[in-house]
């Protein structure tokens, strides 16, 4: 029994209009998920990551678990209640950053045994230990814990991954605790083989899922490659349950992803260039660290609704990160999540009117234009 609910609204060719109802409130797909580690989205409030347009948010079970760990949050209420951030909230199961942050690790058929990448205390992540943090969290969507292989690998490592994440997705299906408006995600692996991506999908499907995420991309294969394993991975995905492309990425990626039918993503990749002096824009990507904008009075992006954009100068914003000023990330990442906020609502607008090849080809023209042209004498250091 599904204990989510997700409409779907429209299609347009393989892109999908849905709406996914929760415990914590509604998300309207397609959707972007600002990540919040460490129970809080870096450098921004609450009240500022909701500006942004976002309906939910992404906490990280690695590092919670570690700190301040998933029993004290439960003892003070839970993760929505400890951030204060009252709408839903997905939790990852640890496994992507047990493989790729801790030392020592091992895994087996139980699970997971590592190092702590903090002070070097030994941890034992198995599919219960994992849902049991996440429902600790009290996370409104809680994900599989799985085996994720960075790419290249030969096909026989990533078919022992993707068999034993299928072994693990029934132990987590039996240790999640169902409730109204929470539900579990499974998580399809097999690498960039077709065959691999569609044995995934049928076997999580057999076991069932309120939602189904397509894992292990992102880790060392093309944005091409990434594109032909969803082309052939979303058609074995059921129609009527949301999917989650995990850890994706940049603006592009999320348009065609979109476009072969994905629902949700998330990234460091908006806060961590936003805290780098990397701006997102209709117009692609600006080092605001660079001396071209030391004396321009105009804004980042002039069409953008985010603070930074409606009353700050590039000027102001050159200043504050080439002094390392804590502002000058604050505002940096709101206009960033603002910006994919705005582009996943702007997909959700052309799928209703069967409209994204439009916005798509507006997309890529936009990007390929490059940064406006900088003003005349302004080249200070």
């Amino acid at each position: 029994m599904m204990s989510l609910s997700f409409s779907l609204l429209a299609t347009d060719g393989a892109a999908r209009l849905g709406r996914l109802d929760t415990a914590h409130g509604a998300i309207d797909t397609p959707a972007f998920m600002p990540v919040g580690t460490a129970a809080t989205v870096k450098a921004m409030t609450p009240e500022a990551v909701a500006e942004t347009g976002a309906q939910i948010i992404l906490g990280n079970t690695y590092h919670l678990m570690l700190r301040p760990t998933a029993e004290r949050v439960a003892k003070l209420g839970g993760l929505h209640k400890f951030m204060h951030w009252p709408g839903p909230i997905l939790t990852d199961s640890g496994g992507f950053q047990v493989m790729s942050l801790s030392q020592l690790n091992k895994v087996n058929e139980q699970g997971v045994s590592f190092q702590s990448h903090i002070d070097g205390a030994r941890y034992e992540l198995t599919p219960e230990r994992s849902i049991e943090i996440q429902h600790l969290l009290d996370a409104t969507i809680t994900m599989q814990l799985d085996e994720c292989v960075k790419l290249p690998a030969d096909d026989k490592r990533v078919a022992e991954a993707m068999r034993l994440s299928l072994r693990w997705a029934e132990r987590c299906k039996t240790a999640f605790r169902q409730r109204d408006g929470y539900g579990l995600f499974g998580i399809v692996q097999g690498g960039t083989d077709a065959a691999f991506r569609e044995e995934s999908a049928k076997g999580l499907i057999a076991t069932g899922f309120d939602g189904y995420a397509v894992g292990g991309l992102a880790v060392g294969e093309t944005q091409a490659e990434m594109f032909a394993t969803l082309d052939v991975t979303t058609p074995h995905l059921p129609q009527d349950r949301p999917r989650y492309l995990m850890g994706v990425g940049k603006p592009s990626d999320l348009v065609g992803a979109v476009q072969r039918g994905i629902d949700m993503f998330d990234c460091v990749m908006p806060t961590r260039s936003g805290r780098n002096g990397q701006a997102f824009t209709r117009r692609g990507t600006l080092n605001i660290r660079n001396a071209r904008h030391a004396e321009d009075p105009r804004p980042i992006d002039e069409h953008c609704r985010c603070p930074a954009c409606r009353h700050y100068s590039r000027a102001y914003m050159h200043h504050l990160v080439r002094s390392d000023e804590i502002l000058g990330a604050m505002l940096m990442t709101a206009h960033n999540l603002t910006y994919y906020q705005d582009l996943m609502a702007g997909m959700r607008a052309a799928i209703a009117k069967g409209g994204l090849e439009a916005f798509a080809a507006d997309f890529h023209a936009g990007q390929a234009l490059g940064d406006i042209e900088p003003l005349s004498g302004n080249s200070q250091p």
